[in-house]
């Protein structure tokens, strides 16, 4: 279990909600010269800023275009071509806009259109896109409503039901006016369904079911602080574990229209309580997620439930060792490379390694003494025939060695003899065999790269590293052995030193174990590896040395990964040259 030290206090790590009455929306419309925003031109931008239902600005102005009108577009919106003779171009118009919508939410009906127009001429012109979130009120409205309350969901319409004070004209002001009457009202009709923040807003899809309603008053107890959640039902079972960096309002999200996975709609409706674990840190939080999630094994969290059901790729300890597939590791003399999620990952690995090392493939055990017939391997010069006697203990080592420096530092030999078979099968046309063995290659080199990754950070007895909280203070975390030990929080301004101090002295004491991953899974070592290559840490105390092979499989790594850059899931995986 991880020890936390009280020792400051933690802002949130996540965004709260944010009130819809307190949100600053720019609801705009823009006029174009046709429907394409590579091909078309502006003619007219209309915005209007509200919040809390009070309209704080306008800004409005026709747009020279730069070309000729198309006449329908003049018969459906009135701009002709003298009334923008006079009007400044967009390159000139966009500055004094993206001004106007800084740091406000965009609102358009047909928000992908208007939306997509500004960023085009954004583009073109050298300004910085805008990052605003965005609501679309078109798509809302089809959430929203039903056909028995509006035949189609077209601004006119909306419009006209929600008897809107500004009618639609095709005129980029007087649309957006309207588009304002009907934000409110669909504000308002989503409000019925609990959702009372912006990001509720932007992830409704459908009104909660009667169970998410009726069970709201378990998120009543919930702080407001990092930590973790947990599901359980009326026997006290985990259902579902999460984290977050928020507690309440992310448990809350569970109860509003904006939890719309089936499943998890399902879990709600057999909870009966919701277990907070508060956390110091949000590294911590994502740690405690994990370790739980692999206790208690709760039956809706899909990812991280079986983390024992991991295998490895054994060289074993005896005279003649071979490549056996094991699901535990030992503290024994063997060579371990892994973890494989399935077997048959470890089995493909093995093949490759196979490939470039004459490692004996038969599963009896052999002595010096062993004497019977050897198989056809020995006939292909895959192996050496140990079993016959033709090769000694210490002949085969060298080929051990060969497979242990491949396993542990360098797989270059592995990547050379599969490139050499996979390029004499390309130029064979036997493309599915030079597919098989790129994908037992990638699997090979994946998994090298990962566990020297992580060997990096679990061979050190103690790292202590600290990364800026948000209140202006840091984050400290103990890691032994890849497993984290200790997490708490320094306030602003103290001195390091009696922090550190107190948080090593009440750490968990962790007595490692035998092979890569001697104190804790893969993915808490990985969560902790990711944080520490987060922007702003800083490493406080290293015990040892953190390093990686200087040959290591992360170089190889890189070219796999570009091998496979352009197989999309639907092509045929046909082999060809990782050159």
């Amino acid at each position: 279990m991880v020890m936390v030290v009280e020792i400051g206090v933690q802002g949130t790590l996540d965004e709260l909600g944010t009130p819809l009455d307190q949100v600053t929306f720019v609801v705009f419309d823009l006029e174009t010269t046709g429907g394409s925003s590579a091909e078309h031109a502006i003619t007219e931008i209309g915005a209007v800023k509200v919040r809390g239902g009070e309209v704080l600005g306008e800004f409005a102005t026709l747009v020279d275009p730069g070309r000729p009108i198309p006449p329908f577009i003049t018969v459906l919106t009135g701009i002709t071509d003298v009334m923008v003779m006079a009007a400044p171009r967009v390159e000139q118009v966009l500055p004094a806009f993206l001004e106007f919508v800084r740091g406000a939410t965009l609102v358009a009906h047909n928000a992908p259109f208007d939306v997509g127009f500004i960023k085009a001429n954004c583009q073109k012109h050298g300004y910085p896109p805008p990052a605003n979130p965005v609501v679309d009120t078109a798509d809302l409205a089809r959430r929203v409503l039903t056909r028995d309350e509006v035949p189609n969901c077209k601004l006119s319409t909306l419009a006209r039901i929600f008897r809107s004070t500004t009618e639609p004209c095709h005129r980029a002001l007087a649309d957006a006016k309207a588009t304002v009457d009907v934000l409110h009202v669909l504000i308002e009709r989503v409000g019925a369904y609990g959702v009372q923040t912006l990001e509720e807003l932007k992830g409704f899809v459908r009104a909660p079911t009667p169970e998410q309603k009726r069970k709201r008053h378990l998120a009543a107890s919930i702080p407001s602080t990092p930590g973790v959640y947990v599901f359980e039902d009326e026997r006290g079972e985990a259902l579902y574990v999460g984290k977050s960096g928020d507690l309440r309002q992310r448990v809350k999200s569970y109860f509003t229209a904006s939890e719309t996975r089936p499943r998890i709609r399902e879990m709600i409706g057999i909870a009966e309580r919701v277990r907070p674990i508060v956390c110091a840190t949000g590294l911590e939080a994502e740690v405690r997620e994990l370790r739980l999630i692999g206790a208690t094994k709760p039956r809706y969290n899909r990812r991280s439930r079986f983390p024992e059901k991991v295998v490895w790729l054994k060289l074993t300890d005896e005279p003649f060792p071979r490549l056996s597939i094991v699901r535990e590791v030992k503290a024994d003399q063997a060579t371990y490379l892994g973890p494989f999620s399935s077997a048959r990952g470890a089995e493909e690995a093995r093949s490759a390694l196979h490939e470039a090392v004459p490692l004996r493939q038969c599963t009896e055990r052999i002595t010096p003494r062993t004497r019977r017939a050897a198989c056809a391997l020995a006939e292909m010069g895959r192996c050496g025939a140990p079993c016959e006697g033709r090769q000694s203990v210490e002949d085969y080592r060298r080929h051990v060695d060969d497979a242990r420096a491949a396993m542990e530092h360098d797989p270059g030999p592995v990547f050379s003899a599969l490139e050499t078979r996979m390029e004499r099968l390309a130029a064979e046309q036997r493309y599915e065999e030079a597919a098989l063995d790129r994908d037992r290659l990638a699997v090979y080199v994946r998994t090298a790269a990962r566990m020297q990754r992580l060997r990096s950070l679990t061979g050190i007895p103690q790292l202590i590293a600290a990364s800026p909280a948000f209140d202006g203070g840091w984050d400290i975390h103990v890691v032994r052995h890849g497993r984290l030990a200790a997490a708490g929080v320094m306030p602003r301004g103290a001195h390091p030193t009696p922090y550190v101090d107190a948080l090593v002295a009440t750490a968990e004491t962790v007595s490692p174990g035998p092979g890569p991953l001697p104190a804790a899974g893969a993915e808490e070592t990985e969560c902790i590896l990711r944080w520490l290559d987060s922007p702003g840490v800083r490493l406080v105390r290293v015990d040892g040395t953190w390093s990686l092979p200087a040959r290591g499989a992360g170089r190889l790594k890189e070219r796999i990964d570009l091998a496979y850059k352009g197989l999309q899931p639907h092509q045929p995986r046909e082999g060809r040259p990782l050159r």
